[in-house]
């Protein structure tokens, strides 16, 4: 079954901001030479080591000037932080900008502290979603917004490209309600005492929901992101995603989260990790039952984060043999030989 093939990055680069964004952009631009179809961004406010980007509409506007194919995604817009009104023009505008390549990502966001900053509760954040999202939904649709205004720029059929991000059965039915695309996550928190519980057994469930909310005659739109990394040498897949994520592991445990043992096996259950070789992630990503109901699969290095230029490469290998391998693609001519 051929998929759309995605690129997603938080922007997690170990560099100053600046740095940061070009290394972004370049990796975007090498997916679309490469033939993906999207390149997704995440939103995050104040953290650097959670994400680099909190205004993901000007980093995309940049890379909308140096591509002309891939689209691009807001993996998410954290809505309960924005003002509805004002995400709907720096939308409407980007996909003028970018010949109509926009994919409008939504959640309700995850890291708590962020709201206090806000002035508002994360407590609050599905009530306050669910408000927002109505106000953006009759701004992109040009409804009156009050004192006789409608959006300018209009955003065409931008409503039609809006896609949810959500943990729960209930946000998945809530996205299939309303036509949306549903997004699902490279990895999702386990409930209290099932650690153990496999991505799947958590985000069927969320699938099911979706199709059985989704409108008759409503084509189903999911995106199922997930942590992949790539290499030429097994061995050295696994030494640099060992590296990233025992620095991550410690960040969680301190937290309190828990992880599922020391070893790097045991790192890579945890994290919901597909690192190796092409036949290796290949083999890997095929066991993952919830990608069969995925009309699009969008990969991150996340959380290995390795070098810029082992990113490339993990691309480049995705693409080639990855993708194909797997049926999502057609295959095409094998990427230069390079070891990273």
């Amino acid at each position: 079954m051929t998929k759309r093939i995605g690129f997603f990055t938080r922007i997690l680069d170990d560099a100053e901001p600046g740095m940061r964004y070009r290394l972004a952009r370049e990796q975007i631009v090498h997916a679309e030479r490469l033939g993906f179809d999207t390149a997704w961004i995440a939103q995050h406010h104040f953290n650097r080591d959670e994400g680099g980007q909190p205004s993901p509409f000007v980093f995309l506007a940049n890379v909308a000037a140096v591509t002309s194919r891939i689209r691009l995604g807001t993996g998410i817009v954290t809505l309960p932080l924005d003002e509805p009104v004002r995400v709907a023009e720096d939308a409407a505008v980007l996909d003028h900008l970018s010949g109509g390549r926009l994919e409008l990502g939504l959640g309700s966001g995850g890291t708590a502290s962020s709201f206090a900053a806000f002035g508002l509760d994360s407590a609050e954040r599905g009530a306050i979603f669910g408000g927002k999202v109505a106000t953006l939904r009759r701004a992109l649709r040009g409804e009156p917004l009050g004192g006789g205004n409608r959006l300018y720029p209009d955003a065409g059929t931008l409503d039609r490209r809006i896609w949810q991000a959500t943990f729960s059965a209930a946000g998945g039915a809530r996205a299939g309600e309303a036509g949306d695309g549903l997004l699902l996550s490279r990895t999702q928190p386990r409930p209290q005492g099932r650690p153990d519980l496999s991505l799947a057994e958590l985000q069927l469930p969320i699938v099911q929901a979706y199709h059985t909310a989704l409108p008759a005659g409503a084509a189903p739109r999911i995106l199922a992101s997930r942590s992949v990394f790539v290499a030429d040498r097994g061995a050295e897949a696994r030494r640099l995603a060992e590296t990233g994520l025992r620095r991550v592991a410690a960040h969680f445990a301190a937290q309190g989260h828990v992880i599922l043992g020391d070893s790097l096996d045991d790192l890579l259950r945890t994290f919901d990790s597909h690192v190796g070789t092409p036949d290796e992630v290949a083999e890997s990503l095929s066991r993952d039952v919830t990608l069969a109901h995925a009309s699009e699969v969008s990969v991150q290095v996340h959380s290995i984060d390795p070098p810029h230029p082992a990113i490339l490469r993990s691309i480049e290998l995705f693409a080639a043999e990855v993708a194909p391998a797997l049926g999502w693609r057609e295959p095409t001519r094998p990427a230069l030989a390079r070891v990273v």
